[in-house]
């Protein structure tokens, strides 16, 4: 959620093995991947380009890049969670820098 709006469902890497796989292998993907405690990704194996949201501990987006598939991004240093999407997203949602993200789990605990 920004501004009061959803802006897609969202997986939230919770274990190792969500980590490392991430959105890699995957077809098409409709919503968003967060990796929290993460301040830097790759694209190598993935079948799409990514828009990426660097998140600091308040969870505002203080950088976001489109990342082409076979890449390795340079870490965001004040970056504390990271949240991907298919290349594109973030426009159709209308993410932006500045904007605070409310993630939410289907406990509805928000982080």
């Amino acid at each position: 959620m920004s501004e009061g709006r959803v802006m897609a469902s969202a997986v939230v890497a919770e274990s190792s093995t969500d980590r490392r796989r991430g959105l890699r292998g995957r077809g098409e993907y409709a919503g968003a991947f967060v990796l929290p405690s993460c301040r830097w990704i790759h694209t190598i194996g993935m079948r799409f380009d990514l828009d990426v949201a660097y998140l600091d501990s308040e969870a505002r987006v203080v950088k976001t890049v489109r990342m082409r598939r076979h890449r390795l991004g340079a870490p965001v240093l004040n970056a504390r969670t990271v949240v991907e999407a298919q290349g594109g997203s973030f426009a159709r949602w209308g993410l932006r820098v500045g904007d605070v993200i409310e993630i939410r789990t289907n406990s509805s605990d928000a982080r």
